[in-house]
Order: structure tokens, then C-alpha cells, then sequence
């Protein structure tokens, strides 16, 4: 039974391992010796399950062909408690498959063979990299969290960062006919971290497929306000069977909406307000940011589009003699920074703005500060690439996901109400 209550050697010393060396506290123990036993007791059940699913099958003799067989050799696995020792069963499947002669085997679920640290720290890995944490820093960094270095050493995490080179580059190249996206965000992301040029930046596009689900469809790196970068990326999703979007979010400063009408001329557009409130914010002066942010939501969060073009109309009224260029950011735009009103209201949430890029890079695209020499272009890249993969299969599906196949089917919405008969209407 886990002993909870230290002994009187260990109350003098709370910060000591169980072996009397000074390291990890108790708590750190006690974690790692709940989890090991906790994994020792799921990979027995697991290989128990497995045993009894063919207990029936048996040689001429009357004998099991599938049974126990003792142990693995141990061996430690990175979790997100620290480094766990595992002892794996072992089993003896003698069992052969008639059509390939081949010997079957049991391989874990639970634990592969290959498996020396479990997937939540194979997510943070490129998140410290983008973050500055050099491949050498690695070892000293987290071997002290996590209570053991093995499987991070320098040349582990080299080889880790050519793996996803390499995954970058089949995701950039993957066929895209298969998938429809309806609905599209795009966003230039500056990361001054470990890229050559300061100048450079990542474009990102993420889309919602006609079943809910956000994913993320382009990652490459360009200038965030060149047309022909933007141009260049579409044109090679569209080259890959990529249709058009119904509507496209993004920044109204990108260069992304000249390449959108040259490549899917018929997408409609949608300005991010998120990025539209920070400009007019920009135009007026401190004291008036209270009033003005308050004036701005009224027109974003307006029930239907007439109120919100009332609320223009208030705003203009309240700041337009004043204020002028800061209005004019506003009424220049009004069209594309209304059109979610013709489409879903559980939709309207997601379309104002390009949260899904902005919150996934939120702490990445506020550091400016260079570590040690620029790395390669193609190794930022990459560490972007695994960033936003980990970070999409938290992403949960649009409200209404059952919408999305109507707005591409072309049904019509007026102020977020499906029209049944839109000749009537």
C-alpha cells in the first residue's frame, strides 16, 4: 500500500526523494509512484483482455497458443508527471496467420514499443522551441521538471526537428479535393523568433468543414502585406482541389484580399473587428477609448444589420466632427464588416473576428525578443506547424455545425434566419 505520511527523516527534509537524496519533494514522489502503478495495473489489464479474447484458440496438443511470458526489460517514460518506470508483460502469441505464414504479436495500445514519452510532451517540445529554448537547453530544462533526461538528449531533439520538417512538408503538398471548406480565416502571424528575416512572418489559414470542424487548411511563410505571397498560397491550395470558401475572415490590412478576389473571385469577405477595433482605437485619443469601445460594440453585437447601422450612424454622430479618419475606418468598410448578418446567428460569434489563429498564436505573436542567433526558416516553420497541429485537436466545432452544409448548399440567411422562399422574401 502507497505510504502517504512521511517518516520523521523525511518531515526534517520535505524537498528529499524517497532514497534520502535531496531532489524532488514528496509530492513529486507521490505523483510519479500513483501514476506507475496506475499504468502497471492498465497494461496488465490490458494484456489480460487480450489473453482471454483468444482463450479458446489452442494447438493439437490441447495447449494455449496466446499466454503470458513474464516481463519487458524496464524502461523510463516521460509523462507530464515526471519520468515513470515501466515494467511492460510480455506475451507469447504463437498463433500464425494462414495466409501470410507470418507469426501474430501483441503490441500495447496503451504503451508501443517505440514509446518513450507520451504525446503531451511531444506538444510542448515545439512550443518551448518557438518560445527560444535552443535544442541544447532542452536537457537541462526539462530533465530537472520532469526528474530524468532520457530521450532528450540534443541530437533526440535534432531528430525530432527533422520528423517534423518533414510532416510540414506532407501537409503543405496533401491533396485538398477530399475536403470542403466553407467557411475561411487568414491571418499573418510575425514571429521574430528563429527566423532570419524580421521582415518574414507566418500565413496561416484555418477553415471550418461542412461538418462544424475547424481546421487548419495552409501554414507557409511570406510577407504578411504582399499580395503575391497571399496569391502564391491560394493559388497552390486551389491547384490542390481546394474550392472556393462561401466567406473569408482576416485583418483588412492584409494584402490576403487582393490575392482572394484573383483566386476565388467569388468568396465574400468578412473584416475581423478584433483587429478593426484596435485601428480605431489607434485614431483616437486615451480619453475617448472607454466611450468609443462601448459605441464600437453596440454596432458589432447589434441583434440584425439595421441596428447596427443605426449604431454607425450614432458613432459618426458622436465622434465624426473630431474624429474623422477614426470614422471614416468604420464607414469605409461597413459592408465587409457587416456581411456575417447574412449568414447563421449561432455562426456570428466565429465569423467577427480571427480568434481561432489569434488565440493558438496569441503568445507567440507578442514576443519579439531573439535568442541566440536565428535559426532556419524551414525549422520555424516546422515548430509552427507542430504548434497548431497540438493545438487543433482542442479546437471544438462552430455552434450549429449542422448550418454549415446549408451555407454551402446557398441558402439564405437574412439577419441569421434561414429564409425558407427567398423569391417571396
Amino acid at each position: 500500500m502507497l505510504t502517504v505520511v512521511p517518516g520523521a527523516a523525511d518531515a526534517d527534509d520535505p524537498r528529499r526523494n524517497r532514497d534520502g537524496s535531496p531532489g524532488s519533494s514528496l509530492i513529486d514522489d507521490l505523483v510519479r509512484e500513483g501514476a506507475r502503478r496506475m499504468l502497471a495495473e492498465a497494461l496488465q489489464a490490458e494484456v489480460d483482455d487480450y489473453i482471454a479474447q483468444f482463450s479458446a484458440e489452442r494447438d493439437a496438443n490441447g495447449r494455449r497458443l496466446v499466454v503470458r511470458n513474464g516481463s519487458h526489460q524496464p524502461r523510463e517514460v516521460l509523462t507530464s508527471a515526471g519520468a515513470v518506470k515501466v515494467t511492460v508483460p510480455r506475451v507469447n502469441d504463437r498463433r500464425v496467420d494462414p495466409d501470410t505464414g507470418e507469426r501474430a504479436r501483441f503490441s500495447s495500445a496503451i504503451l508501443p514499443p517505440w514509446c518513450r514519452k507520451t504525446p503531451k510532451i511531444t506538444e510542448v517540445l515545439p512550443l518551448l522551441y518557438l518560445h527560444g529554448l535552443s535544442s541544447g537547453d532542452f536537457v537541462p530544462a526539462l530533465g530537472q521538471f520532469l526528474g530524468s533526461t532520457a530521450g532528450l538528449s540534443g541530437p533526440v531533439i535534432t531528430k525530432l526537428t527533422e520528423t517534423w520538417k518533414t510532416e510540414q512538408r506532407s501537409f503543405a503538398a496533401r491533396d485538398l479535393s477530399d475536403v470542403d471548406y466553407v467557411y475561411l480565416w487568414a491571418d499573418g502571424i510575425h514571429v521574430n523568433i528563429r527566423l532570419e528575416e524580421h521582415k518574414l512572418c507566418l500565413l496561416v489559414l484555418v477553415g471550418v468543414r461542412a461538418d462544424g470542424r475547424k481546421e487548419l487548411v495552409a501554414l507557409t511563410d511570406g510577407y504578411r502585406e504582399s499580395t503575391e505571397s497571399w496569391a502564391d498560397l491560394l493559388r497552390d491550395c486551389a491547384r490542390r482541389g481546394m474550392r472556393a470558401p462561401v466567406l473569408a475572415v482576416g485583418d483588412g490590412a492584409l494584402g490576403f484580399w487582393g490575392a482572394l478576389r484573383e483566386v476565388f473571385p467569388d468568396t465574400r469577405e468578412q473584416r475581423c473587428w478584433f483587429h478593426k477595433i484596435a485601428n480605431v482605437l489607434g485614431a483616437l485619443p486615451k480619453s475617448a477609448h472607454p466611450g468609443a469601445k462601448k459605441a464600437l460594440a453596440e454596432i458589432w453585437n447589434a441583434e440584425d444589420r439595421r441596428h447596427a447601422l443605426d449604431a454607425v450612424h450614432a458613432f459618426e454622430a458622436a465622434y465624426g466632427a473630431k474624429f474623422g479618419k477614426a470614422i471614416a475606418k468604420i464607414t469605409d468598410d461597413v459592408g465587409v464588416l457587416l456581411a456575417f448578418y447574412d449568414f447563421p446567428a449561432e455562426h456570428w460569434i466565429h465569423l467577427r473576428t480571427t480568434n481561432p489563429i489569434e488565440s493558438t498564436f496569441a503568445t507567440v505573436r507578442h514576443r519579439t525578443k531573439i535568442t541566440r542567433g536565428p535559426g532556419s526558416r524551414a525549422a520555424g516553420l516546422a515548430m509552427a506547424f507542430k504548434l497548431i497541429e497540438a493545438a487543433q485537436d482542442r479546437w471544438r466545432a462552430v455552434n450549429g455545425p449542422h448550418l454549415v452544409a446549408l451555407v454551402r448548399a446557398g441558402a439564405t440567411f437574412v439577419n441569421g434566419t434561414l429564409v425558407e422562399r427567398p423569391d417571396d422574401h
